[in-house]
């Protein structure tokens, strides 16, 4: 159950208070610090954001450093622009001490950037020209 969620746009335009902010858009990614390397986090992103434009980066607790680590090496990389940033409270179980506990929550929504395709195409490019992978280097007449 989410408490008030504070929203923030790109570049500080105003904020906003929702109440229970919750999506389960296909477009929605839910971040681990544990379960996935950082980069099949952004690896997947890229893939959201060829399919549906945006997608939508979520996260709880300590998780949230993955989650920003993600959204700004899409940023960095030119790939992506930040549309939305959600911050929430989840009340939450422990269930070691069995008592109510807080969990911090963030949600980033990122959209496309305009060179995405570009950058993309170029990386994809990029791919084709790699050496191979068994690491045999190619011969100059192959190329």
């Amino acid at each position: 159950m989410a408490s008030a969620v504070v929203s923030a746009g790109a570049g500080g335009s105003g904020s906003s208070v929702a109440l229970g902010f919750e999506s389960h858009e296909k477009n929605r990614i839910q971040v681990s610090n544990t379960k996935k390397p950082i980069f099949f986090y952004v690896n997947l992103a890229k893939r959201y954001m060829q399919q549906y434009d945006e997608v939508e980066l979520s996260a709880l607790g300590m998780a949230i450093a993955t989650l920003v680590t993600v959204a700004e090496i899409l940023k960095n990389n030119g790939l992506a622009v930040e549309k939305r940033i959600l911050t929430s409270t989840m009340d939450m179980r422990d269930e070691v001490r069995d008592r109510p506990i807080q969990k911090a929550k963030v949600e980033i929504l990122l959209a496309k950037s305009e060179n995405f395709d570009e950058l993309m195409a170029a990386a994809a490019e990029e791919r084709n020209l790699a050496p191979e992978v068994n690491g045999e280097p190619r011969d100059d007449e192959d190329l």
